[in-house]
Protein backbone atom coordinates (compact mmCIF):
# COMPACT_ATOMS: atom_id res chain seq x y z
CA UNK A 1 0.00 0.00 0.00
CA UNK A 2 1.11 3.44 -0.97
CA UNK A 3 1.47 5.81 1.88
CA UNK A 4 -1.03 8.28 0.86
CA UNK A 5 -3.01 5.07 0.68
CA UNK A 6 -2.58 4.16 4.67
CA UNK A 7 -2.80 8.17 5.11
CA UNK A 8 -6.62 7.87 3.38
CA UNK A 9 -7.04 4.80 4.94
CA UNK A 10 -6.34 5.63 8.91
CA UNK A 11 -7.90 8.98 8.27
CA UNK A 12 -11.22 7.36 7.53
CA UNK A 13 -11.04 5.01 9.97
CA UNK A 14 -9.68 7.64 12.95
CA UNK A 15 -12.76 9.75 12.16
CA UNK A 16 -15.22 6.79 12.20
CA UNK A 17 -13.39 5.33 15.83
CA UNK A 18 -13.58 8.59 17.33
CA UNK A 19 -17.00 9.72 16.21
CA UNK A 20 -18.19 6.64 17.85
CA UNK A 21 -16.49 7.13 20.56
CA UNK A 22 -18.15 10.08 20.91
CA UNK A 23 -21.44 9.19 20.22
CA UNK A 24 -21.57 6.32 22.49
CA UNK A 25 -20.33 8.42 25.09
CA UNK A 26 -22.84 11.29 24.76
CA UNK A 27 -25.87 8.43 25.05
CA UNK A 28 -24.63 6.71 27.93
CA UNK A 29 -23.50 10.20 30.26
CA UNK A 30 -25.89 12.73 28.86
CA UNK A 31 -28.89 11.23 27.35
CA UNK A 32 -29.74 8.19 29.17
CA UNK A 33 -31.88 8.63 32.50
CA UNK A 34 -29.41 8.56 35.23
CA UNK A 35 -30.65 5.24 36.29
CA UNK A 36 -30.21 3.38 32.81
CA UNK A 37 -26.56 4.86 32.16
CA UNK A 38 -24.91 1.65 33.77
CA UNK A 39 -27.21 -0.78 31.58
CA UNK A 40 -26.04 1.57 28.77
CA UNK A 41 -22.02 1.47 29.50
CA UNK A 42 -22.09 -2.71 29.63
CA UNK A 43 -24.27 -2.50 26.15
CA UNK A 44 -21.39 0.19 24.22
CA UNK A 45 -18.80 -1.70 26.01
CA UNK A 46 -17.48 -3.51 22.35
CA UNK A 47 -18.25 -0.41 20.89
CA UNK A 48 -16.53 1.42 23.00
CA UNK A 49 -13.54 -0.36 23.26
CA UNK A 50 -12.95 -1.01 20.19
CA UNK A 51 -13.19 2.59 18.96
CA UNK A 52 -10.51 2.94 21.85
CA UNK A 53 -8.51 1.08 20.21
CA UNK A 54 -8.82 1.86 17.02
CA UNK A 55 -8.03 5.46 17.69
CA UNK A 56 -4.90 4.84 19.33
CA UNK A 57 -4.19 2.73 16.23
CA UNK A 58 -4.81 4.78 13.69
CA UNK A 59 -3.45 8.08 15.45
CA UNK A 60 -0.14 6.49 15.41
CA UNK A 61 -0.13 5.39 11.90
CA UNK A 62 -1.70 8.91 10.30
CA UNK A 63 1.88 10.33 12.24
CA UNK A 64 3.86 7.83 10.55
CA UNK A 65 2.20 8.57 6.87
CA UNK A 66 2.36 12.12 7.37
CA UNK A 67 5.89 11.75 8.43
CA UNK A 68 7.03 9.53 5.08
CA UNK A 69 4.68 12.05 3.15
CA UNK A 70 6.61 15.10 4.30
CA UNK A 71 9.73 12.91 4.16
CA UNK A 72 11.26 10.72 0.64
CA UNK A 73 8.68 7.82 1.09
CA UNK A 74 8.94 4.77 3.20
CA UNK A 75 12.42 5.20 4.10
CA UNK A 76 12.19 8.40 5.69
CA UNK A 77 9.37 6.39 8.62
CA UNK A 78 12.18 5.08 10.32
CA UNK A 79 14.01 8.07 10.10
CA UNK A 80 14.90 9.80 13.30
CA UNK A 81 15.51 13.52 11.71
CA UNK A 82 12.40 13.64 9.84
CA UNK A 83 10.42 12.39 12.78
CA UNK A 84 12.10 15.75 15.15
CA UNK A 85 11.65 17.84 11.77
CA UNK A 86 7.85 16.55 11.61
CA UNK A 87 6.87 17.07 15.32
CA UNK A 88 8.24 20.84 14.73
CA UNK A 89 5.75 22.11 12.16
CA UNK A 90 2.33 22.89 13.38
CA UNK A 91 0.72 19.57 12.14
CA UNK A 92 3.13 17.74 14.41
CA UNK A 93 2.93 19.99 17.69
CA UNK A 94 -1.22 19.30 17.28
CA UNK A 95 -0.55 15.64 16.66
CA UNK A 96 1.69 15.16 19.93
CA UNK A 97 -1.25 16.20 21.48
CA UNK A 98 -3.77 13.59 19.76
CA UNK A 99 -1.04 10.92 20.77
CA UNK A 100 -1.13 11.39 24.36
CA UNK A 101 -5.12 12.03 24.24
CA UNK A 102 -5.73 8.51 22.55
CA UNK A 103 -3.60 6.77 24.66
CA UNK A 104 -5.36 8.37 27.42
CA UNK A 105 -8.70 7.15 26.13
CA UNK A 106 -7.26 3.54 26.29
CA UNK A 107 -6.37 3.83 30.27
CA UNK A 108 -9.31 5.55 30.95
CA UNK A 109 -10.94 1.73 29.61
CA UNK A 110 -9.23 1.02 33.08
CA UNK A 111 -11.73 3.01 35.28
CA UNK A 112 -15.05 1.41 37.20
CA UNK A 113 -18.01 1.92 34.73
CA UNK A 114 -19.17 5.80 36.51
CA UNK A 115 -16.30 7.23 36.20
CA UNK A 116 -15.06 5.94 33.05
CA UNK A 117 -18.15 6.88 30.53
CA UNK A 118 -17.92 10.59 31.51
CA UNK A 119 -13.84 10.66 31.17
CA UNK A 120 -14.13 8.94 27.64
CA UNK A 121 -16.65 11.43 26.04
CA UNK A 122 -14.69 14.58 27.20
CA UNK A 123 -10.98 12.61 25.85
CA UNK A 124 -12.84 11.97 22.45
CA UNK A 125 -14.54 15.85 22.24
CA UNK A 126 -10.87 16.74 22.85
CA UNK A 127 -9.70 14.79 20.29
CA UNK A 128 -12.42 15.80 17.94
CA UNK A 129 -11.72 19.36 18.92
CA UNK A 130 -7.73 19.07 17.84
CA UNK A 131 -8.49 18.06 14.40
CA UNK A 132 -9.88 21.59 13.70
CA UNK A 133 -6.50 22.65 13.95
CA UNK A 134 -4.89 20.12 10.81
CA UNK A 135 -5.32 20.03 7.56
CA UNK A 136 -7.59 21.94 5.63
CA UNK A 137 -9.26 23.37 8.77
CA UNK A 138 -5.93 25.38 9.64
CA UNK A 139 -4.86 26.69 6.54
CA UNK A 140 -6.82 30.33 7.38
CA UNK A 141 -4.59 33.01 9.44
CA UNK A 142 -5.65 36.04 11.27
CA UNK A 143 -9.61 36.46 12.08
CA UNK A 144 -10.29 34.52 9.41
CA UNK A 145 -8.08 31.67 10.69
CA UNK A 146 -10.07 31.72 13.78
CA UNK A 147 -13.67 31.49 12.48
CA UNK A 148 -12.38 28.76 10.11
CA UNK A 149 -11.11 27.11 12.99
CA UNK A 150 -14.14 27.31 15.18
CA UNK A 151 -16.75 26.62 12.77
CA UNK A 152 -14.61 23.17 12.26
CA UNK A 153 -14.87 22.04 15.74
CA UNK A 154 -18.98 23.01 15.77
CA UNK A 155 -19.04 21.02 12.38
CA UNK A 156 -17.03 17.85 14.23
CA UNK A 157 -18.93 17.97 17.17
CA UNK A 158 -22.59 17.94 15.67
CA UNK A 159 -21.58 15.36 13.18
CA UNK A 160 -20.30 13.43 16.19
CA UNK A 161 -23.38 13.62 17.78
CA UNK A 162 -25.66 12.58 14.66
CA UNK A 163 -23.25 10.13 13.05
CA UNK A 164 -22.07 8.79 15.89
CA UNK A 165 -25.07 8.14 17.65
CA UNK A 166 -26.85 5.92 14.88
CA UNK A 167 -25.09 2.83 15.85
CA UNK A 168 -26.37 3.48 19.48
CA UNK A 169 -30.25 3.45 18.75
CA UNK A 170 -30.11 0.41 16.64
CA UNK A 171 -28.84 -0.78 19.99
CA UNK A 172 -31.32 0.53 21.62
CA UNK A 173 -34.06 -0.89 19.32
CA UNK A 174 -32.65 -4.13 20.37
CA UNK A 175 -33.37 -2.78 24.01
CA UNK A 176 -36.27 -1.39 23.64
CA UNK A 177 -37.77 -5.04 23.14
CA UNK A 178 -36.90 -6.00 26.71
CA UNK A 179 -39.73 -5.00 29.15
CA UNK A 180 -37.15 -4.07 31.84
CA UNK A 181 -35.47 -1.32 30.25
CA UNK A 182 -37.88 -0.02 27.52
CA UNK A 183 -39.16 2.89 28.83
CA UNK A 184 -35.34 4.45 29.29
CA UNK A 185 -34.42 2.94 26.03
CA UNK A 186 -37.29 4.94 24.38
CA UNK A 187 -36.55 8.16 26.40
CA UNK A 188 -32.95 7.97 25.33
CA UNK A 189 -34.12 7.80 21.82
CA UNK A 190 -36.30 10.21 22.01
CA UNK A 191 -33.91 12.99 23.55
CA UNK A 192 -31.37 12.14 20.85
CA UNK A 193 -34.24 12.79 18.26
CA UNK A 194 -35.15 16.16 19.68
CA UNK A 195 -31.10 17.34 20.20
CA UNK A 196 -30.54 15.70 17.07
CA UNK A 197 -32.63 18.53 14.74
CA UNK A 198 -29.57 20.89 16.34
CA UNK A 199 -26.97 18.47 15.46
CA UNK A 200 -28.10 17.60 11.70
CA UNK A 201 -28.70 21.74 11.19
CA UNK A 202 -25.45 22.92 12.71
CA UNK A 203 -23.65 20.09 10.28
CA UNK A 204 -25.34 21.50 6.91
CA UNK A 205 -24.46 24.86 8.35
CA UNK A 206 -21.09 24.87 9.15
CA UNK A 207 -20.67 22.59 6.05
CA UNK A 208 -22.18 24.88 3.79
CA UNK A 209 -19.13 27.61 5.89
CA UNK A 210 -16.42 25.61 5.67
CA UNK A 211 -17.05 25.31 2.05
CA UNK A 212 -17.22 28.81 1.48
CA UNK A 213 -14.21 30.02 3.74
CA UNK A 214 -11.81 27.57 1.61
CA UNK A 215 -13.31 27.87 -1.90
CA UNK A 216 -15.47 31.35 -2.45
CA UNK A 217 -17.89 30.79 -5.13
CA UNK A 218 -19.13 29.07 -6.85
CA UNK A 219 -18.64 26.14 -4.32
CA UNK A 220 -18.68 23.45 -7.41
CA UNK A 221 -16.57 23.36 -9.94
CA UNK A 222 -14.97 20.55 -12.25
CA UNK A 223 -11.90 20.08 -10.22
CA UNK A 224 -11.71 16.37 -8.11
CA UNK A 225 -12.25 18.18 -4.67
CA UNK A 226 -15.25 20.16 -5.68
CA UNK A 227 -16.60 16.98 -6.99
CA UNK A 228 -15.79 14.77 -4.07
CA UNK A 229 -17.18 17.42 -2.31
CA UNK A 230 -19.96 17.65 -3.93
CA UNK A 231 -20.47 13.57 -3.63
CA UNK A 232 -20.51 14.20 0.28
CA UNK A 233 -22.86 16.62 -0.05
CA UNK A 234 -25.73 14.72 -2.09
CA UNK A 235 -24.68 11.74 0.81
CA UNK A 236 -25.17 13.82 3.75
CA UNK A 237 -28.50 14.78 1.77
CA UNK A 238 -30.27 11.30 1.64
CA UNK A 239 -28.95 10.87 5.59
CA UNK A 240 -30.79 13.90 6.43
CA UNK A 241 -34.15 12.58 4.02
CA UNK A 242 -34.01 8.98 6.17
CA UNK A 243 -33.79 10.79 9.47
CA UNK A 244 -36.87 12.97 8.18
CA UNK A 245 -38.36 9.14 7.25
CA UNK A 246 -37.82 7.56 10.46
CA UNK A 247 -38.76 10.78 13.16
CA UNK A 248 -41.82 11.40 11.00
CA UNK A 249 -43.10 8.76 8.99
CA UNK A 250 -41.97 5.10 11.00
CA UNK A 251 -42.03 6.47 14.44
CA UNK A 252 -45.25 7.62 14.54
CA UNK A 253 -46.27 3.61 13.18
CA UNK A 254 -45.17 1.91 15.85
CA UNK A 255 -47.81 1.28 17.94
CA UNK A 256 -50.38 1.12 14.81
CA UNK A 257 -47.66 -1.05 13.00
CA UNK A 258 -45.98 -2.98 15.82
CA UNK A 259 -42.85 -5.04 15.01
CA UNK A 260 -42.69 -4.01 11.18
CA UNK A 261 -42.40 -0.29 11.48
CA UNK A 262 -39.47 -0.89 14.22
CA UNK A 263 -37.66 -3.62 11.84
CA UNK A 264 -37.53 -0.71 8.92
CA UNK A 265 -36.39 1.85 11.09
CA UNK A 266 -33.54 -0.07 12.30
CA UNK A 267 -32.93 -1.10 8.41
CA UNK A 268 -33.55 2.64 7.34
CA UNK A 269 -31.19 3.65 9.92
CA UNK A 270 -28.47 0.95 9.14
CA UNK A 271 -28.32 2.17 5.86
CA UNK A 272 -27.69 5.86 7.02
CA UNK A 273 -24.71 4.18 9.07
CA UNK A 274 -23.25 3.26 5.58
CA UNK A 275 -23.89 6.14 4.13
CA UNK A 276 -22.34 8.41 7.13
CA UNK A 277 -19.22 5.74 6.77
CA UNK A 278 -19.37 6.89 2.91
CA UNK A 279 -19.69 10.61 3.51
CA UNK A 280 -16.46 9.95 5.99
CA UNK A 281 -15.09 7.92 3.20
CA UNK A 282 -14.85 10.84 0.78
CA UNK A 283 -13.95 13.64 3.61
CA UNK A 284 -10.47 11.45 3.65
CA UNK A 285 -10.31 11.47 -0.02
CA UNK A 286 -10.59 15.05 -0.72
CA UNK A 287 -8.46 15.79 2.47
CA UNK A 288 -5.35 14.82 0.62
CA UNK A 289 -5.99 17.55 -2.32
CA UNK A 290 -5.59 21.06 -2.82
CA UNK A 291 -9.38 22.48 -2.22
CA UNK A 292 -10.29 23.99 -5.44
Amino acid sequence: MSLSGLYILCRWLHFGALMSLAGAGIFSTLLAPARYRARLSVRFRPLINTSCWLTLLTTLLLLTAQTGLMGDGWQDTISADVWFAVLQTAFGRAWQWQCVLALLGCLLLLLPGRLRQPWLLMCAVCQLVGLAFVGHAAMLDGWMGALQRGNQIVHLLAAAFWAGGLWPVVILMREARNATWRYDAIKTMMRYSRYGHLAVALVIASGVTAARLLLGWPLVSFRLYSQLLLLKTLLVAAMVAIALFNRYWLVPRFQRSGAGAQHHFVTTTRVEVVLATLALLSVSLFATLEPA
